[in-house]
């Protein structure tokens, strides 16, 4: 990492803007942000390598400052956290100088014995009347949180019932934040929808949610961030990777529709006992392929992990590559739109303008299933 933010000129680069690589062209880095002035910059020829904005995973979970490390050095400046505690772990990672940008939930809504129980949340994670949801979401949002979370199980499986879950959302709304919620069956998935929860999280394994989810999905301007890293991962350590066939077919399903897929990986460290089955970085650019390898063209899933979860989760100052955004950047050699595996070619990262030399490759994730 060079801890500088010196005026950079990066001359001979095709820039990817949302649709397309441009030309062979110069952009400037003045600082933090894009600029538009070349005057006195340091020239970096890029040979007509490819300039992306800095990747965006939609689903982690934060460990420490090594997460902010492991995701740069993969070109993800931008992660968003959907469950870490306490408060001050929180804190202490948000805006650290050079590193991943963080948003996030701190300790989401869990019910009393579905499997996250046992994960070792604290007791005020398990909310159990709907009259103390407010109080959960007010003690979040005196945390400083950035949107609420809400574990979602399968009816009777131990989650949140839905007078909670639906208090919940109720309460968030009321302090104008959006809810993400983890469903990782076709019933909670159908819960989900009729609390109104803003975003959801996962996809089935097993069973695809059918046509009247999807539709009411796209009636209801939902957005899904299917993890498919993760499902693919969890129906390979289960010795069941047939299961993963419906999450796909899924996804295709929700894009198809109209629905808008973001990219995440739901990557963690995972308490002590527990299988390590993705991890920060790397994961995201097999979020990419498997993606595509559901229904997605290439264009759509670098809009996946760029300009929609900026546009979506409000982060207006990045996704896109543009004077004044921040100068988040990733510079690859190949062509992502040909082939999205291009992705982890990865020559340089900027990370608020902060230069990175990408982390040696051992590449041994599959590509698509």
């Amino acid at each position: 990492m060079t801890l500088t933010t010196e005026r950079t000129a990066l001359i001979n680069v095709r820039v990817f803007d949302g649709h397309r690589l441009s030309e062979p062209r110069t952009v400037v880095l003045d600082g933090q942000v894009i600029g538009t002035d070349a005057t006195g910059a340091r020239s970096v020829d890029a040979d007509g390598k490819v300039l992306l904005p800095g990747l965006i995973d939609a689903h982690i979970h934060l460990h420490g400052v090594e997460t902010l490390e492991h995701l740069t050095s993969w070109g993800v400046t931008t992660g968003l956290d959907m469950a870490t505690w306490p408060a001050n772990l929180v804190d202490s990672l948000r805006s650290v100088d050079g590193l991943t940008d963080i948003r996030s939930a701190g300790l989401p809504v869990i019910g009393p014995a579905g499997p996250h129980s046992h994960f070792g949340m604290p007791p005020e994670a398990v909310v159990s009347d709907p009259n103390a949801a407010d109080s959960f979401v007010a003690a979040r949002i005196a945390e400083g949180v950035d949107y609420i979370k809400i574990v979602l199980e399968a009816p009777g499986a131990g989650g949140p019932e839905p007078a909670v879950a639906q208090a919940t959302v109720n309460a968030a709304h009321r302090y104008n934040k959006k809810v993400v919620a983890h469903a990782s069956s076709v019933g909670a998935y159908a819960l989900a929808l009729e609390i109104g929860a803003d975003f959801i999280t996962h996809v089935p394994n097993g069973d695809a949610l059918g046509p009247d989810i999807v539709a009411t999905m796209l009636a209801q301007a939902k957005v899904a961030v299917p993890t498919l890293t993760m499902m693919h991962a969890l129906a390979d350590h289960r010795g069941n990777i047939d299961s993963f066939a419906a999450a796909s077919r899924s996804v295709g399903d929700l894009h198809r529709a109209g629905v808008p897929i973001l990219a995440g990986t739901d990557a963690s460290v995972p308490p002590e006992g527990l299988p390590h089955l993705v991890v920060h970085g790397d994961s995201l650019h097999h979020e990419l392929e498997l993606l595509v390898a559901a229904g997605l063209s290439t264009t759509d899933a670098l809009q996946a992990a760029t300009a929609l979860p900026a546009h979506y989760f409000g982060l207006t100052d990045r996704g896109v590559i543009e004077p004044g955004m921040r100068a988040d950047l990733v510079l690859i050699d190949g062509d992502p739109i040909a082939d999205i595996r291009a992705t982890r070619n990865i020559t340089q990262i900027w990370c608020a303008g902060v230069e990175h030399t990408p982390a040696t490759r051992n590449d041994t994730s599959p590509r698509t299933s």
